[in-house]
């Protein structure tokens, strides 16, 4: 097996022409009200022509209460689909699978962008800067609403005509929220042991499955391990998380541990690679994604000789469109950071994005 072959999914029997993703990644390209703006089309699509298998979105709000900052591409509202549809005509165009990553960001959720107190799985305060903000307990109307708007999104991103979705159950968001002990207090069904912190994230695929047809692929972004401030995931829990999700109809499982190749924090004396426990634990008919410091081929093969399926490149994949088109290249040795403006007004990026992108330290030149 390498990065070029194709993979069909097992279940949903579509095909990827290699084993590249696009990571998702937050931009601030999209209108204010959620719609998709031509710099975001721009700069998915020319991935799609770069030779990436396949493109997930960034971070799209399944509703209103549940994005997470200015400028994100929204799938809240009907009003989103003829942008949505365009953009899943372009990256088609170039064959690729275009996959949306829908997601609420819970705590995460500024009153500043929402104009609502922000809600978690339960009470507590989240520090932004030297300010704590009072995130109050989601009601069960909240839980079963939010439920609902997974849903709906999926069902907006198949009537657009995307190949499938990507549940964003990492990075400290809401479904994340949920699975962590950290921010998990509930005594009722959605919280305490492990089974009913899970319940929400699986609860969500569940309805989606009922809802659109097989050959639509449903994957789901974990974070394996603690990292950061994003704290209560325990590794083993998140291996049997990833084991159910499959079982209960998880065309793929997204591992996002910032490195693929390394080992996991709970077993450090371990030689086996976190990326091996998880497809020890994920049967052979549900794809493994991996992403985290993917530079050079060498990089992406050994995540694949370790046991995923797919690689997705975040910051090779920003400064580089035509990744999977060079990497052909035997000669090939990826341009890494810092690059200057230039170089990634080069790549597609737009001026609002490259601004972005300063946040990253040593990412754009002079930052």
């Amino acid at each position: 097996m390498n990065i070029f072959e194709t993979y069909q999914f097992t279940a949903a029997q579509q095909l990827a022409s290699n084993r590249i993703a696009l990571a998702p990644m937050t931009n601030m390209q999209s209108h204010q009200d959620g719609t998709l703006s031509d710099d975001e089309y721009h700069w998915l699509v020319r991935r799609a022509e770069g030779g990436f298998g396949i493109i997930i979105t960034c971070a799209a709000h399944v509703s209103k209460d549940g994005q997470g900052w200015q400028g994100e591409l929204g799938i809240h509202d009907d009003a989103m689909i003829p942008g949505l549809s365009r953009l899943a005509e372009g990256i088609h165009t170039h064959s690729a699978l275009g996959i949306v990553q829908l997601f609420h960001g819970g705590a995460r959720c500024p009153v500043s962008v929402t104009g609502l107190q922000p809600w978690s799985a339960s009470a507590h305060l989240f520090k932004v800067g030297s300010t704590e903000v009072e995130v109050r307990a989601g009601s069960l109307k909240d839980i079963e609403n939010t439920i609902q708007a997974f849903t709906q999104a999926a069902v907006r991103a198949h009537q657009s005509g995307f190949a499938g979705v990507e549940l964003h159950g990492a990075h400290g968001y809401l479904l994340h929220q949920f699975l962590s002990t950290a921010t998990n207090q509930r005594t009722d069904e959605w919280g305490g042991s492990f089974e009913k912190r899970s319940l929400f994230i699986r609860t969500i695929l569940k309805n989606i499955r009922m809802t659109l047809p097989r050959d639509f692929i449903v994957g789901a972004r974990l974070s394996p391990e603690d990292k950061y401030n994003f704290q209560g995931i325990d590794f083993d829990e998140s291996l049997q998380l990833a084991a159910l999700l499959a079982a209960e109809g998880a065309d793929y499982i997204h591992v996002s541990p910032w490195n693929a190749l390394k080992r996991p924090e709970k077993y450090p004396d371990t030689n086996k690679a976190l990326i091996t426990y998880f497809r020890e634990a994920v049967p052979s008919s549900t794809a493994l994604m991996v992403a985290g410091e993917i530079w050079t081929p060498a990089d992406a093969q050994k995540a694949l000789d370790l046991g995923a399926d797919f690689v997705a490149l975040g910051r090779a994949g920003i400064g580089i469109p035509d990744w999977p088109i060079r990497a052909r290249d035997k000669d090939f040795i990826p341009h890494q950071p810092p690059y200057t403006e230039q170089n990634l007004r080069e790549a597609g990026l737009s001026d609002t994005f490259i601004q972005y992108m300063r946040k990253w330290k040593g990412f754009v030149e002079g930052s």
